[in-house]
């Protein structure tokens, strides 16, 4: 795993996906970097599903699972499955790493939490630059508003004055 990090770290973030809102892992997914079958994967959630809360762990709709499907590039890895697959949210994955023993599964686990961290990271450092747009674009609307408001005063027409009434001397 060691080795060849670079590529499995690639592997990781290519397979977080969003469903319902939040970043998940597919069964499918966690199975070919732990180095198992998915179907032993479930195995050990289902011996072990007090440990997997709804927020942990839930079971994708047809829609959902559909709509992943379409959206992969490649329709290989999704065929043959009686059953629709699992999503793991972080705390899931995290989970995995008290019911799977094996070393790998211990590395893979590392990895997949460094990846979710990097993917919070770029999200906040995302949304700090949001704020910061904001910030300028609401600071430069109030200087450009006063740019706007002498060029309108100096296009408007001279008030015209009035003509006095009488002779002049």
């Amino acid at each position: 795993m060691a080795e060849d990090s670079h590529v499995a770290v690639e592997r990781i973030e290519h397979a977080i996906r969003m469903v319902r809102g939040q970043k998940v892992m597919l069964d499918e997914d966690l199975a070919a970097l732990y180095g198992v079958p998915a179907k032993r994967l479930n195995e050990q959630v289902r011996r072990n599903r007090a440990r997997f809360p709804d927020d942990f762990m839930f079971q994708l709709t047809d829609a959902e699972y559909a709509n992943l499907k379409s959206q992969s590039a490649t329709s290989s890895s999704w065929g043959g499955r009686r059953k629709l697959p699992f999503a793991f949210t972080e705390q899931g994955v995290a989970m995995l790493s008290s019911v799977l023993h094996s070393p790998r599964a211990v590395l893979v686990n590392i990895e997949i939490m460094r990846a979710f961290v990097k993917l919070r990271q770029m999200l906040h450092a995302n949304a700090d630059l949001a704020r910061k747009l904001v910030a300028l674009e609401a600071k430069y609307d109030v200087q450009f508003r006063a740019v706007f408001d002498a060029i309108r005063k100096l296009m408007r027409p001279p008030m015209k004055r009035s003509k006095r009434v009488g002779f002049r001397t």
